[in-house]
């Protein structure tokens, strides 16, 4: 297997663009790219250009039906068909959304097919990690599940444990929608709880279909969650679900938009606390699946601030060179971000908050605390479900 890591990058992914009133701007995607080279990144990585998924790939996971309907409305965005969620206020119909879409699909495929060949022992894929998508319809931004069909390509050359870890701050709704039905999924997703946040999934009590009990895991995370206990609640539940189930390949979803600034959510985690779990799924995919990991974006809406450092420090742990906290950012970029956006661009790599500070949870609980209840609930819905302790 090569030691080397692949990053998924064609320029035309910037193209999944809603308009310019969405939140979703496409320019998180450009700075990304520009930040990775800026810190040299691109010397420590394979840059790849994966093909568009194909008809037969799409059909892995979404009903012909809807692949036909978002093909229409790509071709005509007026005459989108709001019964599939397109045309939406969340997910606009633009032309050309079909094939930046398939485009944005074929890097997660891409990068896990590099990654179960032994082309490569990691691959980011940071435009991916559209994690809403349904089999039958468009939802949350998402147009194809890029996740959901790296995943079932994974299980269509073999694979027969794949474990899925969501930090995004939405739950991972279609992903885990996708493989309900199916034990050979793990899905784990931390998120802002339902009662205060879209898409109002995700409860502890969701975990997966009779035949595949103890396959969803979920973490409802109150509002206001911060770095300690965003990352207790991931050191309580991920590691000794990956360690019992033992995956071939760990596939995680990154979403920046649990951070403080994140103008669409309400957890206040810091670039910090990001880089970290992002170096916990690094250790873990070494730790317990030989290594094998597909990491992709997600949600993220403070475009400037705070997308573009989250997945630059992202693609440098997985190329094998993380970039410190305290880096002071080029100015080259700096200027670029001025230029693109007229925004002042941040000086440093994070938030100045490393290293954090949280408390492991063998250590012992309060049940009155609120975070520490939702790890409880996750733990006692799920883990007897797979022979664990609660």
């Amino acid at each position: 297997m090569s030691g080397r890591a692949q990053l998924m990058w064609d320029e035309a992914v910037t193209g999944y663009d809603f308009g310019p009133d969405h939140p979703m701007d496409p320019v998180r995607l450009a700075l990304t790219r520009r930040l990775v080279d800026a810190f040299g990144l691109d010397r420590e990585v394979e840059v790849v250009s994966a093909k568009p998924a194909g008809e037969s790939t799409l059909r892995l996971v979404h009903r012909e039906d809807y692949v036909e309907a978002v093909k229409a409305a790509s071709a005509d965005p007026d005459a989108a068909d709001g019964a599939y969620g397109l045309g939406t206020m969340d997910d606009p119909a633009f032309a050309g959304m079909h094939e930046v879409s398939a485009l944005i699909a074929g890097q997660s495929v891409g990068a896990a097919e590099a990654v179960w060949r032994g082309e490569a022992l990691h691959a980011v894929n940071f435009s991916g990690g559209l994690h809403h998508a349904m089999p039958g319809g468009a939802s949350g931004f998402c147009i194809y599940n890029d996740a959901s069909l790296a995943i079932a390509r994974l299980l269509e050359l073999g694979a027969e444990r794949v474990a899925y870890v969501d930090v995004d701050v939405h739950h991972g709704d279609g992903v885990q929608a996708a493989f309900w039905e199916d034990p050979r999924v793990l899905t784990v997703s931390l998120h802002e709880h339902p009662r205060t946040l879209f898409p109002q999934t995700g409860w502890p009590e969701e975990t997966g279909a009779a035949c595949a009990e103890g396959s969803a895991v979920n973490v409802a995370l109150p509002a206001g969650t911060g770095d300690a206990g965003w990352l207790r609640a991931f050191h309580a539940v991920v590691p000794e679900l990956i360690a019992d189930f033992r995956p071939q390949v760990l596939v995680t979803q990154h979403g920046a938009d649990t951070h403080f600034e994140d103008p669409l959510a309400h957890l206040a985690v810091s670039l910090d606390a990001q880089r970290a779990v992002q170096m916990a799924c690094h250790d873990l995919a070494h730790e317990y699946a030989d290594g094998r990991w597909v990491a992709l974006g997600g949600g993220g809406y403070a475009v400037v601030d705070v997308v573009p450092r989250s997945w630059t420090h992202l693609v440098a742990i997985a190329a094998g060179r993380p970039v410190e906290p305290e880096t002071v950012i080029p100015e080259g970029w700096r200027q670029e971000v001025f230029a693109r956006t007229r925004q002042l661009a941040p000086t440093r790599m994070t938030d100045g908050r490393w290293p954090v500070s949280w408390k492991d949870w063998e250590s012992g609980y309060d049940p009155a605390d609120r975070l520490d209840q939702a790890v409880v609930a996750a733990r006692r819905a799920a883990f007897p479900l797979r022979g664990l302790l609660p």
